[in-house]
């Protein structure tokens, strides 16, 4: 195959594809960058990418490749952790346009599905008649149903529902070159007459095909080829899942569907380790559990809700009533030999519960230490017996190469998830790889597993093959390969002549030393390399539905575009630094580009499983893009904010009264790169600070944390909505403290941050720094949620050398927070009345919102606040070019929530961003939590 194209025959193809296709064909820089890696170790350079539109497509887009003598590999979530959604020709990207449930028929329990379908929006279309797709990856919020199929997914719920290719009916596949066959059970004599030599295959081995296939759950190595035997039915579609992209496309799935049970009910069972967890999860399976899931206790950073031990199972049942299921799940508990157990039946303590369970596959890449750890034997499978002996001796071969893992998943199915601490970065490392799998896979084989349980084989595991099956079955593969595909054209390179596990590592592109920068990275030992790393494909940010509770990744629920991604941004960085694809390094206008869209919101600092944060990365960025050049003029309008704030206050009458001349206002946004569509905030008449000046205490005062609260008059508490910062010095004033301020204005310096004016950051941080005087080391209590992170997360990363950084960081504290840590006697006043609104991004994803829902509990404030984002994000939703995603942003759960309010509601909101949205988009007035308290309190006399 032509894995190498000259610059002319890569246009003639690019051409060629245009002219066959309707959908998309981007053989650009970025389309290409975002493709070169899934969630494994491995990285490919694809000549471009093609987005179908449909089946036909697909065929035009494969014959031309064909002509072309250019590989093909088929692309869904890109989630595979083996490396087989990566490849060097044209990447079929399945997941833009392929995306309709076909048909979906609640009596016989099918639906039917295009191969781009996510795996949630499936579940969701069937939940109404009480069925779902039984298979369930941890992936599920974006995996899709072909990428499933072609890894053979299975998934928590494997034990009770099978693995996908239980659950596939019949497949509709289009093979290299563009010819379409339909593919069932029942082939015999009557198969697929393009598959020439097949029943001769079938026919001539036999007794290899019944005898040479281990007999286990998760079997999920190699082809299927078992699944031809008459008395299974010579079931093709079971045969082609699992092939890994290997053998055609699929642009059609009929699938089976089950019966959701009504109420579910989770047994979690504490053990003394994982060894112990392992052997008692078999003698579970008679219970007729839904699932039996287990993981250890280093791998689990925060252990709220787990009973007492050192591993546990996570054991799923399920019932027509709530009762019922209940009563399962204490069948279990008395019946397991456990340290302890409970039973949760409530609904938001068994999403708490799973949520650790499935941010392992990201929470595993970092050791405790913060030593990074790689798939490569992420999911290995063995009988469900022998898993206890296998785990030690597992454990007993990690010590002897000197290497740690975290194993945890399908114990019920004797399937074991695990990131192993491998030194990928230098030769030494890689022969150590390269040793140990080779001995991982004789462990395996010799525990009758297979070596892979759930995703496939891949580029990690298909060298290794012929340990498991010998060369006589693996001979077979290649015969049946070469029947699905003479010519070799899909995804080659993947189990049949692969490729070698140790060539083709993502890593060996990148720079050998650290890159020059400005943020300390402390957690990633400075190493702007390794923050990028960080990404390791799982694709948390792909998640199209709302967050729930969470923030990531709002441009890309608004967009729908990968560029817009996390990942996405991540993967852009990480060529970026490669130098092969993206080419011009800082000055990158793809990356550029993509950042563009980035709000800033940190919610990928808390939400991604690995705490990837691309603000931090995109203010990087965006210092070196713009070092020495000219800036977008809403970067001086906005990152120069405090200070066009701080002259302008003087004259905030006359100010407020021209920006009130619509063509006045006009010139203003259009000079300072505002959107046309945004209203200038109106300027406070006397600000925060000059109001607290009168308020000084006289004479000296004795600091200690116990009688004071100091508190941080930011910019926009100050000069934009001073009635904030004097409800929390009532507030504050309520509990008997005395409220201080610091001398002279500081500031954070978010907003030449956020704009990745690092250089001036760094000079407004240290003036601050000078300007606290006693105060540093006081608890400070910061309104702003936005400026309270870059003071405890920002200020100490742009300035590691400087102690008071640290000492700063750690003083800040939330209103909430500095209630309940220094006043703990005091009483809020009692409000009785709901609450809607949003919970800051910032505040979500750095600073915690415990403190907060305990305050408002105790204050009688009632409901939830949404997730998600308010899309203005500080200077964000101001700029022009950003106006469509910020409503967008909006629209998804902020403003919903509050039209549905009731009359009475309060609306909360504690970020001037997030207020501003709400009165400039709905028109309504919100409130920071002080400004609802202090109004509750009773009449104080004036201080004097």
């Amino acid at each position: 195959m032509a894995a190498q194209q000259k610059p002319t025959e890569r246009a003639e193809l690019a051409q060629a594809l245009r002219s066959a296709v309707r959908g998309e064909v981007d053989f650009g820089p970025t389309a290409r960058a975002l493709t070169t890696m899934d969630a494994s170790n491995y990285r490919r350079v694809p000549l471009g990418v093609v987005a179908p539109c449909d089946a036909d497509d697909v065929a035009a887009a494969l014959a031309v490749c064909r002509a072309h003598a250019v590989p093909v590999v088929p692309r869904g979530g890109g989630t595979s952790i083996a490396g087989q959604s990566t490849g060097t020709g044209v990447v079929l990207d399945l997941t833009r346009h392929l995306r309709k449930i076909v048909e979906l028929d609640a009596g016989s329990r099918t639906a039917v599905v295009q191969p781009g379908v996510v795996l949630d929006d499936l579940r969701a279309a069937a939940a109404p008649h009480g069925l779902t797709f039984g298979p369930d990856p941890a992936t599920h919020s974006r995996c899709t149903l072909g990428g499933m199929i072609g890894n053979n997914s299975c998934g928590a719920h494997s034990v009770a529902w099978g693995t996908t290719a239980d659950n596939v009916r019949a497949l509709t596949v289009t093979r290299y070159g563009g010819d379409t066959l339909r593919l069932g059970r029942g082939g015999g004599s009557g198969f697929p007459a393009g598959l020439v030599g097949l029943p001769e295959l079938v026919g001539g081995d036999l007794a290899l095909l019944r005898t040479g296939f281990p007999a286990l759950p998760r079997r999920i190595s190699g082809y299927a080829l078992d699944a031809l035997l008459p008395e299974r039915g010579t079931d093709l579609a079971r045969a082609f899942c699992g092939s890994e992209g290997t053998l055609g496309v699929v642009t059609e799935a009929s699938v089976r569907l089950v019966e959701a049970p009504v109420a579910r009910a989770l047994a979690v069972l504490a053990y003394a380790d994982e060894s112990a967890a392992a052997e008692a999860a078999s003698g579970l399976l008679p219970h007729h559990p839904l699932t039996v899931e287990g993981m250890a206790a280093d791998l689990v950073r925060h252990p709220a809700g787990l009973p007492r031990g050192g591993a546990w199972l996570f054991v799923e049942t399920g019932g027509a009533t709530p009762a019922e299921a209940r009563a399962h799940a204490e069948r279990v508990l008395r019946a397991a030999d456990a340290l302890d157990g409970v039973v949760v039946t409530d609904p938001a303590g068994q999403r708490a519960l799973w949520r650790i369970r499935e941010d392992a596959a990201g929470t595993a890449t970092r050791m405790p230490d913060g030593t990074e750890a790689w798939p490569g034997w992420e999911d290995c499978a063995v009988p469900p017996a022998r898993l206890g002996p296998y785990l030690r001796d597992f454990r007993a071969l990690l010590a002897a190469h000197g290497l740690r893992g975290t194993p945890y998943g399908h114990f019920g199915d004797g399937c074991v998830h695990v990131r192993i601490d491998f030194d990928l970065l230098n030769p030494e490392g890689v022969a150590r790889f390269r040793r140990f799998s080779g001995e991982l896979a004789d462990l395996v084989v010799a525990h009758g597993g297979s070596l892979s349980g759930e995703h496939g084989d891949g580029q990690a595991r298909a060298e290794l093959l012929p340990r498991m099956y010998g060369d006589e079955l693996v001979a077979l593969f290649a015969r049946f390969k070469d029947i699905w595909d003479p010519d070799g054209g899909m995804n080659p390179g993947i189990l049949v002549r692969p490729a070698r596990l140790d060539e083709n590592l993502r890593f060996e592109v990148l720079p050998k030393r650290p890159v020059d920068v400005v943020f300390g990275y402390p957690d990633d030992g400075g190493d702007f390399s390794a923050a990028v790393r960080r990404c390791v494909g799982v694709a948390a940010c792909r998640t199209a539905g709302p967050a729930g509770a969470g923030v990531m990744c709002p441009s890309f629920r608004a967009t729908g575009e990968e560029a817009h991604s996390t990942r996405g941004r991540a993967r852009l960085l990480h060529e970026m630094l490669a130098g092969e694809v993206i080419t011009d390094g800082w000055r990158s206008e793809e990356v550029r580009d993509a950042l563009d869209l980035c709000l800033s919101c940190k919610g990928c600092r808390g939400d991604c499983p690995v705490g990837v944060d691309m603000a931090t990365y995109k203010a990087e960025f965006l210092h070196h893009h713009y070092r020495g050049r000219l800036r977008p003029a809403a970067h001086y309008a906005m990152g120069w904010l405090p200070l066009w704030l701080r002259l302008a206050s003087p004259f905030a009458g006359a100010l407020n009264a021209l920006a009130r001349i619509r063509p006045v206002a006009a010139l203003v946004k259009r000079l300072a790169g505002i959107a046309p569509q945004r209203t200038i905030p109106v300027l406070a008449r006397e600000t925060f600070t000059r109001w607290a000046h009168g308020r000084r205490p006289r004479g000296t005062v004795v600091l200690s944390g116990n009688q004071v609260a100091a508190v941080w008059p930011d910019t926009f508490t100050d000069r934009l909505s001073p009635e904030v910062g004097r409800a929390a010095v009532r507030v504050l004033e309520s509990t008997g403290r005395t409220v201080l301020y610091p001398g002279r204005s500081v500031c954070c310096g978010l907003t030449h941050v956020s704009t990745g004016q690092l250089d001036k950051a760094r000079k407004v941080m240290r003036r601050s720094l000078d300007r606290m005087g006693d105060l540093l080391g006081e608890p400070l209590v910061v309104l702003e949620p936005s400026c309270a992170a870059a003071l405890r997360t920002d200020l100490p990363e742009l300035l590691p050398d400087d102690p008071r950084a640290a000492e700063l960081a750690g003083s800040v504290r939330t209103l909430a927070e500095y209630l309940e840590e220094y006043a703990p006697d005091w009483r809020p006043p009692r409000l009785d009345r709901p609450v809607v609104g949003q919970t800051h991004c910032h505040q979500h994803a750095v600073l915690g919102d415990a403190a907060d829902r305990r305050l408002r509990e105790r204050a009688g404030l009632t409901g939830e606040l949404s997730g998600g984002c308010c899309g203005l994000a500080g200077n964000f939703g101001f700029e022009r070019g950003h106006w469509e995603v910020s409503v967008a942003c909006a629209e998804e759960q902020l403003l919903p929530s509050v039209r549905a309010a009731e009359l009475g509601t309060e609306v909360l909101a504690d970020g001037f961003s997030c207020r501003t949205q709400l009165e400039q988009l709905g028109g309504v007035r919100a409130r920071h939590l002080a400004e609802v308290l202090a109004q509750g309190l009773p009449e104080m006399p004036p201080k004097g």
